[in-house]
Formats: structure tokens, C-alpha cells, sequence
């Protein structure tokens, strides 16, 4: 087998001409507002679907970083994609990254309640006097509840990054923002995941 001889702080920028190669020779032209974000998720999960079914609404990367650049935090429903997204990068622009999976409030209260901790950390979220970029990878029942949230007049999100990855509910609940007011990055279907909520918000902030 023949290796390529690459230095370690290579390899990233090496697999992304990779992908842009590979996208060139399949004829897939990517918006150029938008494919650095694309790339980035294709980098995290070798899926070259990604080019097809991530979906932006108009100007959302404009506004995801105007967000950043004024302070907002990133609001994510598992540990994983809390753990992946830069928080040295975010918290120089004075946003931190959050996830109350783990809090005792909100799995108690789920428990009465009957349902998932991802919604009731939803609504702690929805309280919290800061702006808010909610990063969804695992649980659409957290955009269920964000979509319930704005339909009751509750709350509106400012920005929302829409990829649980599964088979219940997931595609329906994806749609759910695709048909509103919300900005938002969604990938259709049942792909995507924590690593990918991570990657989307990592290539907005590393492009800042």
C-alpha cells in the first residue's frame, strides 16, 4: 500500500483539497456563501451527502456570525457537541458554549413531566437574558419543543443549526424550521449528529 508522506498540521488542509477535488470531479458546485460549512461537515463525517442536504435559509451565515460577533451563546442538547465546539474562539467574542443535559432540574423535571431532558433544557434555554444559537445533534424532540415554544408566543429563537441524526421524528422535526421565520442551518433527512452541530458551529467561527 502506498502512504502520502503528510506533516500532522498538513492533514486537514490536505483533506480539504481532497474534498474539494472529489466534489469538482462529481460535478456538485457548492454556493460559494456557504460551502466552507459544507466542507467542514463532509471533513467530520466523510459523507459527501452532506453537498446535497444541508439546507441555509437566506443570509444565515451573515447572521450566525453577526450573533457571535455580539456576544451570543451556543446552546447545544448533548455533551458531545458541547465538547467539540471552540469555546477560546467563541469566548473572544464573550459568547459561551452550554449544554443542561447533565442538570438535576431538568432531568427531575423531565421525569415528571414525561418527557426528554433535550426539551426541558429547550425551555431553560428559552429563559436565559442572552441571545442564543441553539445547536441541535441528537434530539428532535429539542426542536419540537423550540418550534412549540415560538407557535405559543413563548419564545423565538434567534438562530437555530437543526441535524439530530435518527429515525423518529427526526425528518419532520428538521422540517419544522425549514418552513419558518427562524434563520437556521438544517440538514434534511435522517443524517447528522453531535459531531456535526460541533463542525457547523466551528467553521462559522473559525471564518471569523
Amino acid at each position: 500500500m502506498i502512504f502520502e508522506n503528510i506533516r500532522p498540521e498538513d492533514i486537514e488542509k490536505r483533506s480539504f483539497e481532497i474534498i474539494t477535488r472529489e466534489l469538482e470531479e462529481a460535478g456538485i458546485i457548492l454556493d460559494e456563501k456557504t460551502a466552507f460549512v459544507t466542507k467542514r461537515c463532509i471533513h467530520t463525517s466523510a459523507d459527501f451527502e452532506y453537498a446535497s442536504t444541508l439546507t441555509f435559509s437566506d443570509g444565515a451565515i451573515d447572521i450566525m456570525r453577526d450573533l457571535i460577533r455580539n456576544g451570543a451563546s451556543i446552546v447545544t442538547d448533548t455533551n458531545m457537541a458541547l465538547a467539540g465546539i471552540n469555546k477560546k474562539k467563541l469566548s473572544s467574542f464573550g459568547g459561551e458554549a452550554l449544554s443542561f443535559m447533565d442538570d438535576e432540574d431538568v432531568a427531575r423535571e423531565a421525569k415528571e413531566r414525561g418527557i426528554t431532558r433535550a426539551a426541558v433544557s429547550m425551555e431553560k434555554a428559552a429563559k436565559l437574558d442572552k441571545d442564543i444559537i441553539f445547536a441541535v445533534g441528537n434530539a428532535p424532540t429539542a426542536l419540537i419543543k423550540l418550534h412549540e415554544l415560538m407557535e405559543n408566543g413563548v419564545y423565538t429563537p434567534r438562530f437555530v443549526i437543526g441535524v439530530p441524526v435518527g429515525f423518529v421524528n427526526v425528518v419532520s422535526a428538521k422540517e419544522l424550521f425549514i418552513s419558518s421565520d427562524v434563520p437556521y442551518i438544517i440538514n434534511r433527512g435522517r443524517k447528522g449528529g453531535s459531531n456535526i452541530a460541533a463542525a457547523i458551529c466551528n467553521a462559522v467561527l473559525y471564518s471569523m
